[in-house]
């Protein structure tokens, strides 16, 4: 049950973040120092944690920063490029297809097994993601390529979920340390390209990302937790269930920009009954 309840805590806070990350792109950042921004205001966040849990077992972590190569120093990238072409509210949606990888991954490659609900919770999430892309009323500002850029960030996560699932079933290495390691190394596979690129930084480039990030940060730990108590079958539909947070806040927040209507709106409720069906099936 544990799980369960971080996974969805997860799902919020990414929802929040996405968001927020909205509202910090207006003001004109590329994605790449976007993504650096948001990844190192939430590494800041993991090491709070960690270090609240006092237990630092760095030669356990290393493996984590690896992963964090894919996620978030790939995926964060894709994501808010995401965002930027589609909206948050879409992009959100689009991540929502992550059981469809995820759960595929864990039963081919971890061995997890196939129950019956937790595979129709997964459908039921996939669906909504299919609605999505058979929407025809978007707004003006949605761009395909931002769904595809999302999808791709999708897949990204979903290799690096199982990854991590199947690195923490065999470390000693606390959550909160794994995901400080994993955003560790996302801030340094994206801080490197953005200075290949020699992109100019400065400190008041990073208060408008401050939001998104710590929302960022906040949503790892979660994460984390959640993978240390459950199956990647189990926790990942439930953190899709973020696509709700993303097109309720996006509906909310963003109402005019997004044009959240009943296509949409019943995208959404297809990934939370699904994300319920998992629940009750862990």
């Amino acid at each position: 049950m544990t799980a369960v309840v971080l996974a969805l805590a997860s799902a919020a806070l990414f929802g929040a973040m996405t968001v927020s990350l909205r509202y910090a792109l207006e003001h004109g950042a590329e994605a790449d120092l976007a993504a650096f921004f948001t990844v190192a205001t939430a590494l800041l966040v993991a090491l709070v944690a960690a270090t609240v849990s006092w237990s630092w077992r760095l030669g356990d972590a290393w493996p984590f920063a690896l992963a964090g190569v894919l996620g978030p120093g790939l995926s964060q990238t894709l994501f808010t490029l995401g965002v930027r072409r589609a909206g948050p509210s879409r992009a959100s949606m689009t991540v929502g297809t992550a059981p469809l990888f995820s759960v595929a991954i864990a039963l081919v490659f971890l061995g997890e097994p196939a129950v019956a609900g937790v595979v129709a919770g997964a459908v039921l999430i996939v669906a909504g993601g299919v609605l999505l892309a058979l929407e025809r009323d978007r707004p003006a500002h949605v761009a395909r390529s931002g769904l595809l850029l999302a999808l791709g960030s999708t897949i990204v996560f979903a290799t690096r979920d199982n990854l991590v699932r199947h690195l923490a079933l065999g470390t000693e290495a606390p959550p909160t340390l794994a995901a400080a390691a994993t955003l560790a190394g996302g801030a340094v596979t994206i801080g490197a390209f953005v200075l290949a690129r020699r992109a100019r930084l400065h400190a008041g480039q990073l208060r408008p990302y401050l939001p998104a990030g710590v929302a960022f940060g906040l949503s790892y730990v979660c994460l984390f937790e959640a993978f240390y108590r459950g199956r990647v079958s189990v926790v990942t539909p439930l953190v899709a269930t973020e696509s709700l947070w993303g097109v309720g806040l996006s509906a909310l927040l963003l109402r005019r920009h997004e044009l959240v209507g009943p296509r949409l709106a019943l995208a959404a409720l297809l990934v939370v009954s699904g994300g319920a069906l998992i629940g009750v099936f862990r």
